[in-house]
């Protein structure tokens, strides 16, 4: 249904129905997922055989995919580069996984978790963890991101505890900060950390933030969170102190 057919059809609609259709539709997304994740390997297959038959060396062989999946479903080279490297996976290695979303009840989200936490096994056994997961809706039925994530990384380090750990020590030497453009002049400053760390981190800000709010500041609380991590990495003298506490924030950074 499009325009006034669309609104009036939703008006006839009861609460339930409406309910019904949102579900409808999510899975008709997550089918939609699916298909194209089986055509974009596809494409990768051909346009490989392509290369290979007119002399291609192997590893320029596939070329140019990620940019075609990109501008096929309009997002950048970097999105369609995820999306293809997804859709192989899911075709080659995890067979339960793109059945479920075929099905409708796992989302592309969701198949990125799963395809992304067992990265570190090998084949065997993320072929079983896929099947352990996957195979079945009741066993993932009312799991958030969360507990699918937990799950799959406890089950991860049961298999492989090697593999688990060597990856752990992997993403601690990826740890960054890095910044990008927010809207009205403002700006994202991330720092990728290990969980201890970034807990500690945050930790300190918060009692920077409780105190400076019981003391009668009438910044928010986040607010003075944010100042007081400007503060404490500007400030020459807090720096030199070694303490694991932020400066002290008497009002909104300039």
């Amino acid at each position: 249904m499009s325009g006034t057919a669309s609104v009036t059809g939703l008006a006839a609609l009861g609460e339930a129905e409406l309910v019904e259709e949102i579900r409808r539709l999510e899975e008709l997304k997550a089918h939609a997922s699916a298909l194209q994740a089986e055509l974009s390997a596809s494409l990768d297959e051909v346009v490989r055989r392509r290369h290979a038959a007119a002399g291609v060396r192997s590893e320029k062989q596939g070329a140019g995919v990620a940019s075609q999946v990109a501008l096929a479903r309009r997002e950048s080279p970097n999105r369609g580069a995820r999306h293809l490297g997804l859709a192989r996976i899911l075709v080659a290695e995890l067979p339960h996984t793109l059945a479920a979303m075929r099905a409708g009840w796992c989302t592309e989200w969701r198949a990125t978790l799963v395809a992304r936490e067992t990265a570190c096994l090998s084949l065997e056994d993320r072929r079983r963890m896929d099947a352990e997961l996957m195979a079945d809706p009741t066993t993932t039925e009312g799991w958030g991101d969360r507990r699918l994530v937990a799950a799959a990384r406890a089950r991860a380090y049961e298999l492989d505890p090697h593999a688990a750990l060597k990856r752990s020590r992997k993403a601690e030497g990826e740890r960054h900060v890095s910044l990008r453009p927010a809207p009205d002049t403002m700006t994202w400053l991330t720092a990728l950390l290990p969980v201890a760390q970034g807990v500690t981190v945050y930790a300190a800000l918060s009692r920077t933030a409780d105190e400076a709010r019981a003391a009668g500041d009438e910044r928010s609380r986040g607010q003075v969170m944010a100042d007081a991590l400007v503060t404490s990495l500007t400030t020459p003298a807090s720096a030199s102190t070694g303490s694991a506490e932020p400066a002290p924030v008497p009002g909104p950074v300039p």
